[in-house]
This record gives structure tokens, C-alpha cells and sequence, in this order.
């Protein structure tokens, strides 16, 4: 039996985890001189809550190689191998720390760098558990994953750029860019860093950018499963591009919140969608 481990950038929710038996193992957000668990002690609310009352600009931290090892041993107690796969290498050092820990386990725990984050690692996590369950095996279940790496799309636009900036996940040309007037910038992660692949003047465009990129997404890849992703107030902008896609060849995976951590970075007013082909 295989089990499967993430981290809270995934952002899956409570029942998701326990409907697909994953551990996720939370990162950290330091706030006000408080340090919290993201997805446990901080939400998205009271982030920009705290925000607005003037507090510091928060900054994250991985988990440690310690709070991964006992994740592992917990997840060996019923199990005789273990996935753990993360957001991408090049936006956060989880995933040493996870290789870090996995050393110490004879070989029984797998890393995997999902090069991505937000529920686009989440739907890698919930596929992996779901090939588990249906007894594939390990290499079978990497050599998907990899194969929905390749393909998997995540198209997104923020309110400002200053937040991917001042905690260095965008080049400051990219953030100028963002800045102007009205200006709407269309971001993705591709090869595992935040890229400005576009920008337009005002909220619907940006709105209609992201209803195109999943409407060509499908052309290309046939059916795919999407989920729609925001800060908090981002779901009326959402419901309608998921109004806009409806009749689309789409397995809507449902309507998600970005956690403290990706909020902390991407900051108020960020929604997109996250895209994998079904078959791969």
C-alpha cells in the first residue's frame, strides 16, 4: 500500500484529505510576530484583516525535515511506501526538507517536486491517492504524474504584483509592468516559477483571458478537470468564468480558496484556474 503526503499549498480542505487519506504538512506564515500553520492557524480573512490594520508584509517558511520524518512514520504505520510530493523547487524550500527526511527511510518514501502549486498540486496529490488506491504501483503512479506535469496548466491574475515582488517570486520588470494604470497582469506557473504571460487593461479582460486559455486548454488536451481558485472575495468573478466554461468538455473539480501561504504571495484579489488533462 502506498500513501500519499503533501503540503498545505495545496490547499486541499479537511474532507478532502480525509476522503483521499493524505497527510498534508503545513507550512508556516509569520505574521505580526506570530508565526502560524498555514491552513490551521491563519486564515486568508484574517491575513488581509490584519493587513489592512496596518500590520508587517507576513513572509512564509517550510516545514522542517523533522515535522516531515514524522509524517512519514505515521504514514508507515499503515502503509509500506509513502509519495510525498510538493509545491515546486523553485518557489519554496519544502521539498528539500522532504528529501532531507526521506533519506532516513530506506528508500520507503518518494519525493516529488509537482512543479506547481495551489490546488494544481492538489489534483496531483488527490490522482496519486486515487492510483494508489486502485493498486498501481509506485513507478506507475510517478510516471503519471510526471506525464500530467507536463501538461497541467495554471492561469492566474492578482490585484497588484507588489506582493510576488516583495517576497521575490516575480522579477521587478514583471512587476513594473503590473503596476501601470488598469493594468491586469495574466500570470502561470511554468517550469516551476510564476512567469507574467500577458497583461490587459481592465478586470473583464482579464476575466475573458483566463475563460480563453481553458477553452484552447481543452482544445488541446480533450477533457480535462479544472478547478477555480481565489482569495477571499474572488468567487462571484469565479462563478462566472465557470459560467462562461459551462458546456465545455470540463470535470469541474469544484470552487477552491488559496491558503495563508499563497495568499501571503499572491496577495487580495487573485483568482485562475488550474487545469490537467483527465487522461494522460
Amino acid at each position: 500500500m502506498i500513501a500519499i503526503v503533501t503540503d498545505s499549498t495545496s490547499d486541499l480542505t479537511v474532507e478532502q484529505q480525509q476522503q483521499y487519506s493524505i497527510q498534508s504538512v503545513p507550512l508556516y506564515v509569520l505574521f505580526g510576530g506570530q508565526m502560524y500553520r498555514d491552513g490551521l492557524d491563519l486564515t486568508t480573512a484574517e491575513l488581509f484583516k490584519g493587513l489592512k490594520e496596518g500590520k508587517k508584509t507576513p513572509s512564509t517558511s517550510q516545514p522542517s525535515p523533522a515535522e516531515f520524518a514524522a509524517a512519514y512514520q505515521k504514514a508507515l504505520e499503515t502503509a509500506d511506501e509513502v509519495l510525498s510530493i510538493h509545491i515546486s523547487g523553485l518557489l519554496s524550500g519544502t521539498v528539500g526538507s522532504a528529501r532531507l527526511a526521506a533519506q532516513d527511510f530506506g528508500g520507503k518514501v518518494t519525493v516529488m517536486d509537482s512543479h506547481t502549486t495551489a490546488m494544481a498540486l492538489g489534483m496531483q496529490a488527490i490522482r496519486a491517492s486515487v492510483r494508489a488506491q486502485e493498486g498501481r504501483s509506485m513507478a506507475q503512479i510517478v510516471s503519471e504524474l510526471e506525464r500530467v506535469q507536463q501538461q497541467a496548466g495554471l492561469r492566474f491574475t492578482v490585484e497588484s504584483l507588489d506582493f510576488l515582488r516583495m517576497n521575490g517570486r516575480i522579477g521587478g520588470a514583471a512587476a513594473l509592468l503590473g503596476g501601470l494604470l488598469n493594468i491586469k497582469p495574466i500570470l502561470a506557473v511554468s517550469g516551476g516559477r510564476v512567469e507574467a504571460v500577458g497583461r490587459v487593461r481592465g478586470a473583464k479582460k482579464a476575466q475573458a483571458e483566463i475563460v480563453q486559455f481553458a477553452q484552447d486548454y481543452v482544445k488541446k488536451h480533450g477533457r480535462s478537470r479544472i478547478t477555480y481558485i481565489c482569495t477571499d472575495g474572488g468567487e462571484s468573478t469565479l462563478e462566472e468564468i465557470r459560467q462562461s466554461l459551462a458546456g465545455g468538455d470540463f470535470e469541474d473539480f469544484g470552487l477552491f480558496h488559496f491558503g495563508a501561504v499563497i495568499a501571503t504571495h499572491a496577495g487580495p484579489g487573485t483568482y485562475g484556474v488550474g487545469l490537467e488533462p483527465v487522461s494522460v
